[in-house]
């Protein structure tokens, strides 16, 4: 295992985590309400992260990846629950309703991740390309996993930390819920289009 490409694996899944997707709008929102929900958000996210990279050791997400209507199926839901999410957060702005518990933004973000169909093609068709041919594949999936997930959860708490200090006390305001309902939508509607 020691053929293991690290540099390059660490520059791909940092990448990965600068541009943002559904697990970082949902850790956005999380942490717009506070810091605690940001954080539970995106241990969420990594939870289902988790559930990738043992499907990804054991076979199923190789399975999965070559039926094409299993992955525009995920990515059609992920889409869909994007949009969900919008439109709860549009609501929010219009009516004061009572605050989302932190288990809730638990299960929004690991929602999201296992509806994310580009968590499935992560584990494996790009992170294959790091392992050291010679070594033991599910054992260096699960170690890359290990290390992705570890460089997550630094990075939500980072961004939760960032972002709820920036909305302050307007977390709950008219206006920072439209603007995440409307991004929601945006990226929602975006992955059912390009699953059609």
């Amino acid at each position: 295992m020691t053929g293991i490409q690290w540099l390059p694996f660490l520059g791909v899944v940092l990448l990965a985590y600068a541009i943002p997707g559904p697990d970082f709008a949902v850790v956005v929102r999380g942490a717009a309400h506070s810091k605690s929900a940001g954080w539970r958000a995106g241990l969420g996210a990594q939870v289902g992260l988790c559930v990738h990279m043992i499907a990804a050791v054991i076979g199923v997400s190789l399975l999965i990846s070559r039926f094409l209507l299993a992955l525009s199926a995920i990515q059609i839901l992920g889409g869909l629950y994007l949009v969900w999410l919008g439109i709860e957060a549009l609501r929010k702005s219009m009516a004061s309703e009572a605050v989302s518990t932190d288990e809730r933004w638990f299960r929004m973000g690991l929602t999201t991740n296992l509806l994310n169909p580009k968590a499935i093609l992560f584990f494996v068709a790009i992170l294959p390309q790091f392992v050291d041919p010679d070594g033991p594949m599910p054992l260096q999936i699960g170690l890359l996993g290990i290390v992705d997930v570890a460089i997550g959860l630094g990075v939500w708490a980072a961004v939760s930390a960032a972002v709820s200090r920036v909305a302050g006390r307007s977390a709950n305001s008219t206006s920072w819920n439209r603007a995440v309902g409307v991004l929601f939508i945006g990226i929602g509607v975006a992955l059912v289009g390009n699953a059609m």
